[in-house]
């Protein structure tokens, strides 16, 4: 079976990538994700608030909503409870482009592109094979219009792009208006791939203590169902590659994927309940779904189920809103 496909320009062995998390933190974690099949990683995040406070100047994005809530810069992390500094960060790129042949993406976790362009062209010299721009922002300014969200992003892009030579992919939310007017903008900006989606944690409240609590929660499969159906409808519309993160658990899932149109299947939830040695079983099951199913290689079936190429394209529109909920039998 051949497995292999491209990513962000990036020729891959197959689309497995394990995304931005604590499993690239040392470089022991990529070499056994490497030998267990992974095609490529995307290192953990660099975070904006770690660059500002190494530079000792808070972004005017980090700031909003301060105004009304001006104890909301005490939940900002302090220096030491950052894992690296940025310039550790930078030399464990190094050491992991020493230690493994896959290859290695950046990723910058953060709002605007304050010294992101710095470190994005560090991140480079330092011998990433790619960057990973994980645009995180909660629009909770009333005053603040969905166009000048919108170009925040496209303008972070467009100035990262200027300044470095390796792909860039953008990994987004799924909250704006028109989820194909801006796909199609930063296709347009040079975005290498796209991402989809962002997971933003929600808070919970401790109803003990009144207190807002942070609630991390693990993926389950079907929260791939949203990005599933976008890159469904993306693809064959934009140039940029397309990678789905966010709930891939199984073998199956990575299949559903490729026949969306996606290019790579992004999997963290998976490896921290299971182990790195999970790669390894999701590929044979890969392997044994398309042996079964006579399909020879990976761009055989890619973009298969997409809305190009069904035979119900309405499935992914309102207009099959109204049968879906009618299909549905109740058991009273």
């Amino acid at each position: 079976m051949d497995l292999s496909t491209t990513y962000m320009g990036l020729k891959l062995n197959n689309p497995i990538v394990p995304s931005a998390s604590p499993l690239s933190e040392s470089v022991d974690s990529v070499k056994r994700m490497e030998d267990a099949g992974a095609a490529a990683v995307v290192c953990y995040s660099l975070f904006e608030e770690q660059i500002t406070h190494e530079s000792g100047e808070l972004d005017h994005y980090l700031s909003y909503g301060t105004e009304m809530y001006a104890e909301a810069t005490s939940y900002f992390p302090e220096p030491e409870e950052f894992k690296l500094t940025p310039y550790e960060y930078l030399d464990h790129i190094a050491n992991l482009k020493k230690a493994v042949k896959i290859p290695v993406i950046g990723s910058l976790n953060g709002v605007s592109a304050g010294g992101w362009v710095k470190y994005a062209k560090n991140i480079e010299d330092a011998g990433a094979d790619g960057l990973e721009l994980n645009v995180y922002y909660i629009p909770t300014n009333p005053n603040l219009a969905g166009s000048e969200i919108e170009n925040m992003y496209i303008d972070t892009l467009k100035t990262v792009k200027e300044n470095v030579k390796i792909p860039v992919a953008v990994k987004l939310s799924p909250y704006f208006s028109s989820m194909s007017n801006m796909a199609k903008r930063l296709d347009k900006a040079g975005a290498d791939a796209l991402v989809m989606f962002n997971r933003f944690y929600q808070p919970d409240f401790d109803l003990e203590k009144l207190e807002v609590v942070p609630n991390l929660m693990l993926s389950t499969n079907w929260e791939m169902r949203l990005p599933l159906r976008w890159i469904s409808i993306l693809y064959g519309n934009i140039n940029a590659s397309l990678a789905l993160t966010s709930g891939v658990h199984s073998s199956e899932d990575i299949i559903k994927v490729m026949m969306a149109g996606g290019d790579v299947a992004q999997i963290c939830s998976e490896l921290l309940m299971k182990g790195t040695s999970r790669i390894k079983d999701l590929l044979e099951g890969v392997e044994n779904w398309m042996r079964e199913n006579e399909y020879e290689s990976i761009d055989m079936m890619k973009g298969s189920m997409s809305q190009k190429k069904v035979g119900e394209p309405a499935a992914f529109e309102r207009a099959n809103y109204m049968k879906t909920l009618q299909s549905y039998k109740t058991l009273l």
